[in-house]
């Protein structure tokens, strides 16, 4: 009964009628594989999709600047921090939807419908096995004891895949834990925070550092680039779930919300409920190498060879209401 419920749902969805022929959307992602999902989508509704590309910072600016005159109808960005910031920002619409309530996890998604999560994808540890046996990883507190000293890699305190790792740490351990262990993660590092995720992992392969902090999809475009190099660099790590025997391993996600101006609300609701289909959410894992948000849905070979693992459940919400703690922790602890 539930399976035949949800394909009524999927199907009343692409059968509505709309007003717009066209969407606009504003997009801070930048993969081959969205434009061939833009493609089906036009394909199953005849509503065209325009991009707009910029990183994500320029495109909530743009969107509070140009107000009700926006041309976007759709925002699409990463990380519930950023996706939270557009909801406070004004410049996003709630949204009810019956067929995306019952598709994405309650905890992936805004409890008000102002945004909701297409990927996910989990901040791990990657490390050199010459250098690192298994059994010295447990979890991301644990990275503050003195054994990781000169050890460890992760990227600057301004971008917001950390921001939102500090944040659930906060909410699991307190302000108080928070600071400190951002003070001795930091000191831990191997060089001051610089560069990408897939920076860190570069570097240690070169033998920089032993562990580095990164988000799985990362490990998934090295291991699948073009350039040699980068594959190599891919071979010669592995991966390391955290906190398994806890609250589970960190994940955030990918998602778009409605935006507050547009006139075209129920080809946006299509959209957003299009990116929820099966059909959409099989693309992800072999494409970007990120984790599907709706359940049952196959992960790549690469992803099951990286092996299951427990997800922290709390609402990514929590993590955008508490992004401006974690700034604050970060800047107490003096982490660049």
């Amino acid at each position: 009964m539930k399976a035949l419920t949800l394909y009524i749902l999927s199907a009343m969805a692409f059968c509505s009628v709309s007003l717009a022929d066209t969407l606009t959307i504003y997009s801070y992602r930048h993969y081959e594989s969205d434009v061939l999902l833009f493609e089906k989508f036009t394909k199953q509704t005849g509503i065209k999709v325009e991009v707009v590309k910029s990183k994500a910072g320029a495109l909530l600016e743009r969107l509070k600047a140009e107000g009700d005159q926006t041309p976007a109808d759709i925002l699409i960005t990463s990380d519930a921090g950023r996706l939270h910031q557009a909801s406070e920002a004004g410049v996003l619409q709630p949204l009810k939807s019956a067929f995306l309530e019952q598709r994405v996890p309650v905890n992936l998604r805004d409890p008000e419908g102002y945004w909701f999560g297409f990927t996910q994808r989990a901040r791990v540890f990657v490390y050199a096995p010459d250098r690192v046996n298994e059994k010295e990883l447990s979890t991301y507190e644990g990275l503050a004891n003195e054994d990781w000293r000169g050890r460890v890699l992760v990227r600057s305190s301004a971008n917001v895949y950390n921001q939102s790792l500090l944040s659930s740490l906060i909410d699991s351990n307190g302000k108080r834990q928070a600071i400190q262990w951002a003070e001795a993660v930091r000191n831990n590092m191997a060089r001051a925070p610089q560069g990408s995720d897939r920076d860190q992992m570069r570097a240690v392969v070169a033998g920089l550092a032993d562990v580095a902090i990164v988000n799985t999809y990362y490990l998934g475009l090295l291991a699948n680039s073009d350039n040699q190099k980068d594959r190599d660099v891919a071979a010669q790590l592995k991966i390391f779930f955290p906190n398994q025997a806890e609250r589970g391993t960190h994940v955030n996600v990918s998602g778009a919300g409605i935006v507050a101006g547009t006139d075209s609300v129920e080809a946006a609701k299509q959209f957003l409920e299009y990116l929820a289909t099966d059909e959409a959410q099989s693309v992800f894992p072999s494409a970007t190498y990120e984790y599907p948000v709706v359940p049952g849905i196959a992960w790549s070979p690469l992803q099951l060879q990286w092996g299951t693992f427990k997800a922290d459940t709390i609402s990514l919400a929590r993590l955008g209401e508490l992004n401006a703690d974690a700034i604050r922790c970060f800047n107490l602890a003096g982490w660049e």
